[in-house]
């Protein structure tokens, strides 16, 4: 697609673009019209790399040659604008000079996001986009099957969220539950042991717990900042699991630096089981 240079903030081709920083704002005309965000020329490429269809891309003037040849390839509208009306239109200086307006899919639903997972993490009301975006990261680079999110999770799309997994969000198959109350039985009916992680004397080492039953598929439920998981959902668990801390007056982590490691111990344990060789006589 051929470039369009604009020079006026206000032009209405860029409306997907106005007031990045405005959450309400975002979340309205996201919504409205479908789309999503992905900042910076490696987002970019691993939206198209994951099939989404660009909307348009807005690229500043030092960002055109760098991103040539993705601008050659997409049937889109492409435009250029300068440092200037770029940080007029979004609201900050874009000192990564490329942004892409992409169309949303639907969301699977839950069963097609757990059919055949062993391993699985649960968002419950985690409302911060970032801390969103860097679990997203976490799960996918150490292999976890799918995410599931609560109904008041924070969107994986939103712009934060997508810049901080580094676009891990659109590799990880991820589903938004309907029914907060009755969520959790889904998990079970598929067979999959479901693990709260939560600090406390109460809690299990997460090791431990999980080298109890090596190869089992299992959903591992990861609380909202500060207050931590429902107390619902905590009763709905099948164990309670911490990661064991050594002291220094530090009696957990915060939620992002917790799921990183939850998710390395996940996946290591629910892999499936190789049958042991028979001795030799």
């Amino acid at each position: 697609m051929e470039a369009i240079e604009v020079t006026d903030p206000r032009d209405p081709r860029l409306g997907d673009y106005v007031g990045l920083r405005d959450v309400t704002l975002r979340k309205s005309l996201e919504a409205e019209h479908g789309l999503f965000m992905a900042e910076g020329d490696k987002v970019i490429r691993r939206a198209l790399r994951a099939g989404f269809a660009p909307r348009s891309l807005l690229l500043t003037e030092r960002r055109r040659d760098a991103l040539r040849d993705v601008v050659d390839g997409v049937d889109a509208p492409v435009y250029i604008v300068s440092e200037e009306v770029a940080q007029g239109l979004v609201g900050f200086h874009l000192h990564r000079g490329a942004l892409g307006s992409f169309h949303r899919r639907p969301l699977p639903a839950v069963g097609d996001v757990l059919r055949g997972a062993r391993s699985v993490v649960v968002l419950e009301d985690i409302v911060d986009h970032t801390n969103v975006g860097a679990i997203f990261r976490s799960a996918a680079g150490l292999g976890v099957d799918a995410v599931l999110l609560s109904p008041r999770c924070a969107d994986p799309l939103y712009r934060r969220s997508v810049k901080v997994s580094m676009g891990s969000v659109f590799t990880l198959p991820y589903a938004r539950m309907d029914d907060w109350r009755q969520g959790l039985g889904e998990l079970r009916d598929r067979g999959l042991r479901v693990l709260a992680l939560t600090p406390g004397e109460d809690s299990a080492p997460i090791d431990r717990e999980l080298a109890a039953e090596p190869g089992r598929p299992t959903a591992l439920l990861l609380g909202t900042e500060g207050d931590g998981l429902s107390s619902r959902w905590l009763d709905q668990a099948d164990a309670r699991v911490r990661i064991p801390m050594a002291g220094r007056d530090v009696d957990s982590f915060n939620v992002t630096a917790a799921a990183a490691i939850a998710c390395y111990e996940l996946v290591r344990c629910s892999a499936p089981t190789e049958p042991s060789l028979p001795s030799a006589p």
